[in-house]
Formats: C-alpha cells, structure tokens, sequence
C-alpha cells in the first residue's frame, strides 16, 4: 500500500478535526435542575437539534401552526430567532427558591435569561430559546376606571394615571416541566407518569419512555402570564407586603363577560386590590394561567352547561360539580401543585391578601410552604345572578367565605 501524500494525510486531519468539532460542538449538556446558577444547571435543548437534552417543542400548542408555515414556504426551517434586543425589561432574581430542590418543577428558573447565560452557546449555533418573557406594558381596565370614579382608588401618575392607565411588568411563561420534580409534587412514580403522558397524547412523544435520560418536557399546553404591579425590585423582600391572586383562564366570562360565572368580577376585583397594594409600596400579583373550563377545556364546558340547564331536576347547586363529573368523568384537572411554582420563581414567601375562594389554590400554597396571611373573598355585590348556583355550590363544597356560609 502506498504511503499518502502529505497534502492527504493533512486534508485527512482537517477533516477529522472538523469532524470532532461538530460532535463536540452537538454533545449533549446534562441539565443539573436545582445547580446555583445557569452554566451549572444547562440550557434547555429542544426540537430536533443535534445534542438536545429536552422532549417535545417551544410552545409546543402552536407546533402545526409552525409546520405549515414551513412546508408552504411561509417560514424558513433554518430560521434562529434574533434575540439581541429581547432581553427582559426589568430584572427578576434569582432568589434562593430557583435551587431549592422541589421547589420549582413546573418552568425554567432562568428562562428569561438565555441571551446573556448562554450567549456562547447561541453563538456556537446551539439552539436556545427563551422560556420566559419580561416586558413592561399599561393596562385599560373598565373596573380600575370605575374604581377612580367611585374614589376606591385614587390616581397617581406613577402605578395608576387620570384615565385608569395601570402602569405593570407583563411575564409571560412557558411551561417547562422536570419529570422528576412533577412526579414527586403529585406522589406519584416518574415512570407512570411518562407512560401516562404518552398514552393521554395517542403516543405524540414516544421519546417520554424511549429515552428515560432526558428529565425535562415541554408539554404541548398553554402557558402563565404573569401581571406585576408595582415596582418589581420589591421583589424578595420579606418586608414587602404582597396582594395576589391565581386566576385561570375563562374566555367567556374574561374577555366577553359572560355571567354564568365570577371569573371576570373576580378578575377585576384582583385588579383593584393589587394597584390598592402596589400604591402603598407593596407589590400585586396576577397570574393568569391558561386553563380553560377547569383544564377541561371550553368544548366540554359549554357541554356541561347544557348538561346544567337540561337537567330535569333543573339547574341546582347541589348537582353543579355532578353534572361536570357526568361529562367529564372528573370535576376539576387543574392540578393546582404546579401552579404554585411562579410564586417561587418570584421570591415570594409570604402572601399578605390572597383574592381568592379557592380551597384547592390556598392549601397548593400553603403546602409549598409559603404563609397566606388573609383570604379575600368576591364582594357579593360583584356576584351576579347567572353565577348564584355555581357561587353556591363552591362555598358548600369548602370555598372560603368570611362568614362561613
């Protein structure tokens, strides 16, 4: 066998060299969930790049949006988001709770920081994306327009001006889940959990049992927004005195005021009492998670609604959950326990007026060990009469009320 020519042997060496860097380059990085800080931890890998460490997909409910975007040539399959002016408009954290193991399981701490924690990555062409977004933003609400007539509140010019503008830090988060985290957090074993997913999905993501290495999932299901009035930096502060309420998704009652529920009221309701909070230099918290109908969803819903006003025995308080159950085989999906986890994500330890009824929210709360000072319930002024059965039916099923009843 001839020996080859120096030139060979060096376009040989080149190419193994090139070879070695874009293996390396694409090698996996572990995610050490609950590390101190970013580099420790690792980003979120997703999608199809080489070297992922995470099933499934960025906003993963929008995928077959996506999909056709790119096979009708509207979007590029090679496109990376430009990401240089997208930083956060205000700092959030870190706080001790981001590495306390359990803590968080249901998003990425440091997903609002990627650009500057892993702009080596990103410049090496590994695909990280943000998973939380911190911008700034003015809220029209009629409620806070109505409250400074009614001078409940009182405009000025920094948290609320002369029109009802509410000045507030707009998050909105992506739901990144740690397997191993959210199984402990429901008492239930990762294994069942990870078949459980694949077969609820008619086996969408076969990688949830095919590899049992990756620990992190970004479930195909809407996200949190998060609203912040106030000033952000209070954030940590154990002085601080905080008003919050989680508030799930009602599109019909939220955005077009339907009364068969109190969600709108409730809504507007937690709206004053955070500016009321933020104007005494404390801080208000909304989240607003995106569970429609209970995590039902509305289809089912509005079914339940018929269900209610076809009953022969009519529509009552007593069979309000049952008529559910009869749908839905189950009254309630929300799986509050996970909610919780924004709060950690903020620093909050403490919650000074918590605006809400909710049995089920205040003990996710309280058992994730942060101290709920007073409950707050719906003014029965802001109750309407199509809500009468179901805020009935509530408070007999264990919903606070100040009184009892």
């Amino acid at each position: 066998m001839r020996n080859q020519s120096p030139i060979a042997n060096d376009v040989s060496t080149r190419q193994e060299t090139n070879a070695y860097a874009v293996e390396r380059l694409f090698s996996p990085i572990d995610l050490c969930w609950h590390e101190a800080s970013p580099r420790e931890r690792g980003p979120i890998l997703a999608g199809s790049q080489p070297g992922r460490n995470t099933i499934g997909v960025h906003a993963g409910a929008f995928a077959p949006y996506r999909a056709i975007a790119t096979v009708s040539g509207a979007l590029s399959a090679s496109h990376s988001p430009a990401l240089g002016n997208t930083r956060p408009s205000v700092n959030i954290g870190p706080f001790p709770q981001w590495s306390d193991p359990g803590k968080i399981v249901a998003l990425d701490p440091w997903g609002h920081r990627v650009v500057d924690d892993f702009a080596a990555e990103i410049a090496s062409g590994r695909k990280v994306q943000p998973t939380i977004a911190v911008t700034d933003g003015r809220l029209m609400m009629p409620e806070i327009a109505n409250a400074l007539r009614a001078r409940r509140l009182v405009a000025d010019g920094s948290i609320v001006d002369s029109l009802g503008g509410v000045r507030v830090t707009k998050i909105a988060i992506e739901p990144v889940w740690w397997l191993p985290g959210i199984a402990d957090r429901l008492n239930i074993t990762e294994t069942a959990l990870r078949r459980a997913l694949v077969e609820a999905s008619g086996g969408m993501y076969p990688d949830l049992v095919a590899r049992p290495e990756f620990k992190a999932f970004l479930p195909p299901i809407g996200g949190t927004s998060v609203y912040l009035f106030g000033d952000p930096e209070l954030l940590g502060n154990t002085d601080t005195k905080i008003a919050c309420r989680f508030h799930d998704e009602c599109n019909g009652s939220d955005v077009f005021g339907s009364d068969m529920c109190t969600c709108r009221s409730y809504l507007g309701f937690a709206a004053e009492e955070c500016v009321r909070t933020a104007q005494q230099n404390g801080l208000g918290i909304i989240a607003y998670n995106r569970k429609e109908g209970r995590a039902l969803g509305e289809v089912v819903k509005y079914l339940v609604y018929n269900a209610r006003r076809n009953a022969q025995s009519g529509d009552r308080a007593v069979d309000y959950f049952l008529r559910t159950e009869e749908v839905a085989g189950v009254s309630d999906m929300r799986c509050q326990e996970l909610a919780v986890d924004v709060l950690h994500w903020l620093g909050v330890t403490r919650v000074d007026a918590w605006i809400s009824m909710s049995n089920h929210k205040r003990e996710a709360v309280v058992s994730a060990g942060i101290e709920i000072v007073k409950q707050v319930e719906l003014p029965s002024n802001l109750i309407g009469s199509g809500a009468l059965v179901e805020i009935s039916a509530k408070k007999a099923s264990g919903y606070f009320t100040e009184t009892g009843a």
